[in-house]
């Protein structure tokens, strides 16, 4: 695993901006590859930013071909598609009723936990032809440290043998679905975008501390060629 590379953007417009000109530029590399770009999106406020400048600078066929883009995502609420707190219905508003992807595969909320993983799952290995091997997997952290849906020591940290899973999550009162830590460690290109001062402290920890991956769980995210680290000035506040 080579090390992580950590960019510093001014503002949140600027490590926005800077992400959309990344997620452009991995797409037509692996559509060059392979004839098709699959990725991972993330829910929160720094993505959404992101996703709305794609739909808005680059949803020109001259800049992607945004019909071999086939969209997954890391993870979602246990909730339907239409819901406000909906992973999927974020990125539908900011990003994919506003290009014409070539498919996009939700986790399905509104199914019991297990059986929607396991769906996830089998829609993974479908797509793939066997273990899943993601182009991009766009990724966020939480102030406790979280990525994804795998939270501090929750169940889902200690799978190595799925690729999708429901995550029971006691101090919120309820189970998430979310890609496991091998899914996203076996993807070609992972990057997490950060932003605000409330995530410094745990940035610093992640990145430079010596704590437990159970209780900073983006730890745990070690691809072959990264992480990618896009932060703003205020999250990287207390690096070294």
């Amino acid at each position: 695993m080579t090390n992580p590379e950590v960019r510093v953007h001014e503002d949140i417009e600027g490590l926005a901006e800077a992400a959309a000109r990344l997620f452009v530029r991995e797409a037509n590399e692996a559509i060059g590859g392979s004839g098709r770009f699959a990725v991972a999106l993330a829910g929160g406020s720094t993505p959404k930013a992101t996703y709305e400048i794609l739909a808005s600078r680059y949803a020109s066929p001259s800049d992607l071909d945004w019909s071999k883009a086939h969209v997954f995502f890391g993870d979602e609420r246990a909730v339907g598609p239409d819901h406000e707190d909906s992973n999927y219905r974020m990125a539908h508003e900011a990003l994919l009723s506003r290009v014409p992807v070539g498919s996009v595969r939700r986790m399905r909320g509104e199914l019991p936990p297990p059986e929607a993983a396991s769906l996830y799952e089998e829609e993974l290995t479908t797509f793939f032809g066997g273990p899943p091997r993601l182009d991009l997997v766009m990724l966020g952290i939480g102030d406790d440290g979280h990525t994804a849906s795998l939270f501090p020591r929750t169940p889902a940290l200690d799978v190595d043998d799925r690729w999708a899973v429901e995550n029971p999550v006691r101090k919120l009162g309820t189970t998430r679905l979310t890609l496991t830590a091998p899914a996203i460690n076996a993807a070609k290109n992972v990057v997490f975008l950060v932003a605000g001062e409330g995530k410094a402290e745990a940035l610093r920890e992640i990145l430079e501390g010596d704590a437990d991956p159970r209780d900073y769980p983006a730890k745990l995210v070690r691809p072959a060629s990264g992480p990618v680290w896009m932060v703003d000035r205020a999250a990287a506040g207390l690096l070294s």
